[in-house]
């Protein structure tokens, strides 16, 4: 049943819509309001890896499935991870084999046969500084390798090396007190493209994907759950959604949600963590660096043509859609990063930072040898980064907790659960066997990146950047340069990316907003120095060249991705969360009024 304040808009028709990948402004319109007519298996809610895995697999397993996402797809956690398909060393110190075994699995899975357009295993670097290091992490590395002997292997082992040669490896590495090494490797990904591209998997084998729609209420029939009303955030309006199951994979929403269907029974306490990124020549190295800290790691990896350095783990108490960095976590940071570096950083060297939160369980903390503050209940990185899913009220699978690795077991678990709400025998899940949109082929088309090269006239590395990025579909977003010439023109400021990046994240890839564009279907936010200011207009114009904008719109657009990078930038020169919030919240309010 549909109870509309006003009317939702029809579908548009488009060519991007014939696709069934595709998702585009006129899917969007035309979905939501064909939605109140159906009555779905699944409800998901949450478009974060856990909500877009869990609309792929229930939708694999046969069932009719709509997902729904307040913002944008990975607008929250699932953009602001630390960006690798990882085991987590540390985690082999709480004595949670059973999570590193599964996640070493999970990332060997994702290079062999997921998706292997989306990653690359990248070497890490674990430096010793006294004789005793050498047996104790060597026999956990070790440790690494041997949990992994059942499953695919397409990620090196590890190494041992002798002082010269980890110097050698890293000659931006501090050399003193460094006794030698082990090196190792985890997979670096995409986490945003990864994220959206398992919501168009999932759409193109049926699932329904609605971005910018709310969840304000749940339908019940007595005590049991049976749909969702949703709010069209772009462009107003209620509609009630029927569904035989509600699954809340809402990440750090997710007691929030659960509440809308009676009294919450979890509670989520969000973790802060934040990533500094500078350019590639900062560092002198071959290898990332993993090194302990007094209560968690600290570690620098390589992402494209940049470094990653991160994290923190601290208690976030604020608002959970902005989290910010404060200029406590860009100091903490960089005096990690300089204890091992031979060329202190500073902030000059600064091109990026970004803040995400951890939907980790409140009142389930593990105790880590040798860990400051382990127990300690003002910490979170004391708690466990396992998955639970919670079957209650009747009709609400709630499914919280994990690490991005894990994404697809927590779907998984999540879709068994919903298997059982619903009554009936589903069959078992199959997306280990199953590749995301851009994997099948994708060795093929890359053979051809010569050709394709000169067909389109660019240089080979320009269509080698697009082949990360979009595996098998890179002929796709090459295409549109055969109508438009000049969407081959490189964004200003940011000349690693086509303007027809843009315009396909528009016309394919549910982009609805610029900030959509810059910050995850692309990196101009977080890999420019101007964060994509000097980007901004030219790709609202593509965008709106697509989407139908008016020079009113584009003029909005970038006005407000101008104000949240200002509003960003002020927050993290303030000394702690208090006072960045409150900076943020002043450049944001002086901007809406």
């Amino acid at each position: 049943m549909s109870l509309h304040e006003r009317p939702v808009p029809l579908a548009a028709t488009s060519a991007a819509t014939n696709d069934r990948t595709a998702l585009s402004a006129d899917r969007r319109r035309g979905d939501l309001a064909t939605a109140a007519g159906r009555d779905f298996d699944l409800v998901v809610v949450g478009g974060g890896v856990t909500g877009a895995g869990v609309a792929l697999d229930a939708t694999a397993r046969g069932l009719s499935v709509l997902l729904v996402e307040a913002d944008d797809l990975a607008s929250g956690t699932s953009s602001r991870s630390g960006k690798v398909f990882h085991g987590g060393l540390r985690y082999l110190e709480q004595l949670n084999f059973a999570l590193v075994r599964e996640a070493l699995l999970e990332r060997d899975l994702m290079v062999e046969r997921l998706c292997p357009h989306l990653v690359e295993p990248e070497p890490f670097l674990f430096p010793f500084t006294s004789r005793w290091q050498r047996p104790y992490v060597g026999a956990g590395v070790a440790m690494y390798d041997l949990f992994r002997l059942t499953g695919p292997r397409s990620v090196p082992g590890h190494r041992h090396l002798t002082r010269r040669a980890a110097l050698a490896e890293m000659p931006g590495l501090r050399p003193d007190d460094i006794t030698g090494a082990v090196q190792y490797h985890d997979v670096r990904v995409d986490d945003a493209r990864h994220t959206m591209t398992l919501a168009r998997t999932a759409a193109g084998l049926g699932a329904t994907v609605l971005t910018r729609t709310r969840v304000v209420g749940m339908l019940r029939d007595g005590q049991r759950v049976t749909g969702v009303r949703l709010h069209d955030l772009e462009d107003g309006g209620h509609v009630d959604v029927l569904a035989g199951v509600v699954v809340n994979a809402a990440g750090v929403w997710a007691d929030e949600v659960q509440s809308l269907g009676g009294s919450p029974s979890i509670a989520v306490r969000p973790a802060k963590g934040v990533h500094l990124v500078v350019p590639a020549d900062r560092i002198e190295s071959r290898t990332g660096l993993i090194a302990r800290t007094s209560d968690s790691v600290f570690i620098i990896r390589k992402w494209f043509d940049h470094w990653l350095m991160g994290t923190t783990d601290t208690p976030w108490d604020h608002d959970r859609g902005h989290p910010v960095a404060s200029r406590e976590d860009v100091d903490y940071l960089l005096g990690q990063a300089n204890r091992w570096l031979k060329h202190p950083l500073g902030d000059a060297d600064v091109v990026g930072v970004y803040a995400g939160l951890r939907p980790l369980l409140a009142g389930v903390p593990v105790r880590t040898p040798g860990a400051r503050g382990s127990t300690d209940p003002a910490t979170t990185a004391a708690l466990r980064r396992d998955h639970t899913v919670v079957e209650q009220p009747a009709g609400l699978v709630t499914v919280v907790g994990g690490k991005y690795t894990t994404y697809r077991l927590m779907a998984r678990d999540a879709v068994d659960a919903a298997g059982r709400s619903l009554g009936r025998t589903i069959p078992a899940s199959s997306t280990d066997r199953l590749p995301l949109l851009g994997a099948t082929g994708y060795v093929a088309v890359r053979h051809q990146r010569d050709r394709l090269a000169r067909e389109a006239g660019l240089e080979p590395e320009q269509v080698e950047h697009l082949l990360g990025r979009y595996g098998a579909l890179t002929p796709e977003v090459l295409d549109l340069l055969a109508d438009r010439p000049e969407l081959a023109r490189p964004l200003p400021g940011a000349s690693h990316y086509l303007a027809a990046e843009v315009a396909y994240a528009a016309r394919n890839e549910g982009a609805l907003h610029l900030m959509d564009a810059l910050a995850r279907r692309t990196r101009v936010f977080m890999e420019t120095p101007d964060r994509g200011v000097a980007a901004a207009p030219e790709a609202a114009r593509v965008m709106g060249s697509v989407l139908g904008w008016d020079e009113e719109r584009r003029a909005a657009e970038v006005a407000a991705y101008t104000t949240a990078v200002e509003a960003e930038r002020h927050a993290a020169t303030m000394p702690t969360d208090d006072q960045a919030v409150r900076a943020w919240q002043t450049v944001a309010g002086a901007a809406a009024r």
